[in-house]
């Protein structure tokens, strides 16, 4: 916590996205996946019999597909930047980006050792325009961000754990 002015801020590092450890049976079973995924973007099976489906081929999804592949093969060769995380009294600021507490609904602080999350949840009150935030909180106490954002925002008591998606990224190593 830094004083500056008498003005107030908590501020930590949190890494750009997280990276995932993954073995050689992940890439396995997810080359073989995007394989049978793009057979069944150009073929059906009918009868037994394996239809090329040629105009109605779903070529935007075999275009999503490898598009995906190739973000994930760039993205795994590196290692994800720090950006400078930043509570203040007028709003947050992530690394050059600043979101005033009037664009945010409310936030959640869940901290469970046992199942290794210490993490910082924001919602905006335009849900549509921006994803829920996800920010750890590694070396910070929790409580100290709780208290600290009860000041400016309402906080989510319904939250109790981590989101079913960022559960199932977890399990899937996404």
């Amino acid at each position: 916590m830094e004083d500056n002015n008498s003005v107030q801020y908590l501020s930590w590092q949190v890494p750009e996205y997280n990276k995932k450890e993954r073995e050689k049976r992940w890439y396995i079973i997810a080359v073989i996946f995007l394989f049978i995924s793009l057979f069944f973007c150009f073929f059906e099976i009918s009868h037994w019999k394996i239809l090329f489906l040629g105009v109605n081929s779903n070529f935007m999804f075999a275009l999503i597909l490898i598009l995906s592949t190739m973000i994930m093969i760039i993205n795994d060769g590196q290692e994800p930047n720090l950006v400078d995380f930043k509570l203040g009294p007028e709003g947050l600021n992530i690394g050059r980006k600043f979101y005033d507490y009037d664009e945010l609904n409310h936030f959640a602080v869940i901290f469970k050792p046992n199942i290794e999350v210490k993490h910082l949840y924001i919602e905006f009150k335009n849900g549509l325009l921006h994803p829920r935030l996800s920010i750890p909180l590694d070396s910070q106490d929790p409580i100290t961000v709780r208290n600290y954002l009860k000041r400016y925002l309402d906080e989510d008591l319904e939250r109790v754990g981590p989101p079913m998606s960022e559960q199932l990224t977890k399990i899937l190593k996404l």
